[in-house]
């Protein structure tokens, strides 16, 4: 709490900077208007403490914040003005709230006396945002200002993480009221954000884990928000324990540790898809079960007990019936956990997962990353990529084939490299938030890796790169189509191609008018030279590579099909 000897009056306004100022926000991604003015005339005098970045668009600012919370693991802040700014957010919010990303979206409205009239820019933004965020709230006094800021703060960033709103009037960001200071939320009753950890879950959990034959270790997103990455390491090594990753909990393990046996889901690999049905114990650490990992509930690990270890009880049982729950931070549950296990090395399970991977590698991989024709794959792309950062750099991808790619093939040895839009697949999240990652962590290289027809949905983003000089390596990987839809449209719609043959303006010529080099390429030779001039360039630079048109990304888990009913190929489906 900020000490107040002796009350002082303030503006709405700047009692929002105080708040910031004490929460110790870094950078607020935003864009002004008219009824968000005061609280931008605010940050006028408040440059030295707080940064901020004007975006190209709201959607731009709050995929921006996404990008920035995902890689610092702080809250992102976001302000927009009333109407459309407002609205502008709504897909950013919607991707927060599936993928668990802490936010605080500050936006200006009309004044109290208007709301209900439409006003010139007044939408009803708390029925709107109602659905996506975990919590809102419209703030017509000022009064309110401290303490329904410092509620923001402590609901975005505590238990499981997700994007709050705060809708604050004219009138009340103008009205100058009694300051008291500003003290930091700890506590909200009835909000429960850490379940209480009952022993009892945990003992038997260790037990079934030390009577499993095949156990399977399933992990999330949730390794990473609770910064249990160490914690995670040292369970699944005690138990030798082999461990899959869903998309979002991609890095929370170096990809190549030894119990790591790969990806999850409809792309992922095809060991963990299809050994998912043989295992006796299923332990899911921090993730939701979605149903690009599960396919058919009904086809799905019938055989296996479950254990379900998450801080979110709403998600235990919703799709996947858990034989025993463990409620609680994976902080605190994984080494509960871990220390009632026996020290177990499962190596002929272990080997299954071997000899999958040699399957896939024969009839899969082996295409992808060494080409027998003239024309470059996107996988090669990301290996190449790999050998030339030693899987340290930030990965931003965007939605499409080139996601799913990257995601199977790049390598990850830091936790928090891998920065997608998981649940809500948002095309046009990679440019802004990779300007976020590069601010979340301005030591390591962000490289966004975007697909043609991604690029072009918040390609004006370059616009913030080129004012503020943000170092983002932009990797367009361009097969002249809406690639993913094309790929269904040929397995699953006779070649019917239905709109998907996109055309693209010269990338490198419209990076250039941004005061962004670039190069744009198609021959193997060059490759690795052109990629190393890419992230050896002193500031931003866009690479455009040209790959195979009608490529497709195997395996893959046909839609209506259980995990085990995994192909490797298109003869198989």
């Amino acid at each position: 709490m900020q000490d107040q000897q002796v009350k002082s009056t303030m503006s709405g306004s700047k009692a929002v900077m105080e708040a910031l100022v004490a929460e110790k926000t870094e950078i607020i991604f935003g864009y002004p208007g008219g009824a968000i003015m005061p609280i931008y005339d605010a940050l006028y005098d408040y440059h030295a403490q707080l940064k901020h970045i004007l975006v190209r668009h709201e959607q731009g600012a709050i995929h921006a914040a996404q990008g920035y919370a995902r890689v610092s693991g702080k809250t992102g802040v976001v302000f927009a003005t009333s109407g459309p700014g407002a609205t502008n957010l709504i897909t950013g919010l919607a991707d927060a709230m599936i993928d668990s990303t802490p936010l605080v979206c500050i936006t200006g409205q009309v004044f109290a006396h208007l709301l209900g009239t439409d006003a010139f820019q007044e939408v009803d933004v708390m029925n709107i945002t109602t659905p996506v965020t975990k919590w809102n709230y419209q703030v017509t006094d000022a009064n309110e200002i401290p303490s329904v800021l410092s509620k923001a703060f402590y609901i975005a960033s505590s238990g499981r993480p997700g994007p709050v709103l705060i809708d604050i009037t004219k009138n009340a960001q103008l009205q100058e009221f009694e300051y008291e200071g500003y003290e930091k939320c700890n506590h909200i009753r009835s909000y429960r954000p850490k379940p209480v950890v009952r022993s009892e879950y945990i003992e038997k959990a260790a037990e079934l884990i030390n009577n499993a034959q095949k156990p399977f270790v399933i992990f999330g997103q949730g390794v990473i928000l609770g910064n249990a990455e160490a914690e995670f390491k040292a369970f699944i090594e005690k138990g030798g324990l082999p461990a899959a990753w869903t998309i979002m909990g991609m890095s929370a393990l170096p990809t190549n540790h030894p119990l790591g046996v790969g990806m999850l889901g409809m792309h992922g690999n095809y060991g963990p898809n299809l050994l998912t049905n043989e295992c006796d114990v299923l332990i899911a650490v921090g993730m939701r079960f979605d149903d690009r990992v599960t396919g058919r509930l009904d086809k799905y690990a019938k055989q296996a007990k479950v254990i379900h270890l998450d801080i979110d009880p709403s998600e235990i049982d919703k799709n996947v019936k858990t034989t025993v729950p463990v409620w609680g931070d994976c902080k605190e549950t994984l080494p509960a956990l871990a220390n009632l296990l026996k020290e177990k090395k499962h190596v002929d399970w272990l080997n299954k997962f071997k000899e999958c991977e040699e399957k896939e590698k024969s009839m899969c991989v082996d295409a992808e990353l060494n080409p027998n024709t003239d024309v470059l794959t996107m996988g090669e792309v990301i290996a190449t990529l790999n050998e030339l950062t030693d899987g340290k750099a930030i990965v931003v991808t965007d939605v499409g084939q080139h996601q799913m790619v990257a995601c199977r093939y790049a390598a990850m040895n830091l936790s928090r490299s891998n920065i997608t839009s998981g649940g809500l697949g948002t095309m046009g999240f990679a440019l802004p938030a990779a300007i976020g990652a590069a601010y979340g962590d301005p030591n390591r290289v962000v490289v966004a890796v975007i697909g043609d027809g991604g690029f072009q949905m918040t390609l004006q983003e370059l616009g913030t790169i080129m004012q503020f000089k943000v170092p983002v390596k932009i990797l367009i990987l361009n097969n002249q189509f809406l690639g993913m839809v094309r790929q269904w449209q040929e397995l699953f719609h006779q070649n019917r191609y239905s709109f998907v043959d996109i055309t693209s303006p010269d990338f490198v010529q419209v990076a250039k008018g941004y005061g962004i080099p670039g190069n744009s390429i198609h021959e193997r030779k060059i490759l690795k030279e052109a990629l190393a001039a890419m992230l050896n360039a002193d500031g931003s630079y866009l690479l455009e590579v040209m790959v195979g048109k009608e490529n497709n990304v195997f395996p893959m888990v046909p839609q209506g099909r259980g995990v085990a009913e995994i192909v490797l190929c298109k003869e198989e489906i």
